[in-house]
């Protein structure tokens, strides 16, 4: 029997680290109306490391992973979104003024652990508008901390 999940209650949290340079555990928060999430799955680089030896094949090892520049979450472009976001850009600021890192933990609710990654979230600018479709916008967060599968964060 398999265990398949739905994307149905996924959530994209947010903190402020209280000590610099170590991932809170707690007192995340959820920033709502998002509608989708980028992949952090990137294809890591490979480094050839090929001798003069070989005489058929070349040997690769694995280097870095790019998860991208500026990372985008689709989210439905709210009165309250909007305002949670620019008080997220805010508090990033501050954050950054004391030496600390925004962490960001995207929670699947089935799973017993969370995907964390610290980053710098941008200010919205507008996005695209069409005729007869919902208000939609793409916020962006520049990851410099990938920190990966951990235990979900507990309640505030």
């Amino acid at each position: 029997m398999a265990n398949e999940l739905s994307t149905a209650g996924i959530t994209l949290q947010c903190c402020k680290e209280t000590v610099s340079g170590t991932r809170p555990t707690s007192g995340y928060r959820t920033i709502s109306n998002i509608r989708s999430i980028p992949d952090f799955n990137p294809e890591p680089n490979t480094i050839d490391v090929t001798d003069l030896s070989e005489t058929e094949f070349m040997r690769y090892i694995t280097g870095l992973k790019d998860v991208g520049s500026a990372i985008g979450f689709g989210a439905n472009h709210t009165e309250e979104f909007h305002t949670a976001w620019d008080a997220l850009v805010d508090e990033y600021e501050s954050a950054l003024e004391e030496s600390l890192s925004m962490w960001f933990a995207v929670v699947i609710p089935k799973l017993s652990r969370a995907f964390y990654f610290a980053g710098q979230p941008s200010p919205l600018g507008l996005a695209a508008i069409e005729v007869n479709a919902g208000l939609q916008i793409t916020a962006y967060i520049a990851p410099n901390d990938i920190g990966g599968w951990a235990a979900k964060p507990t309640a505030a």
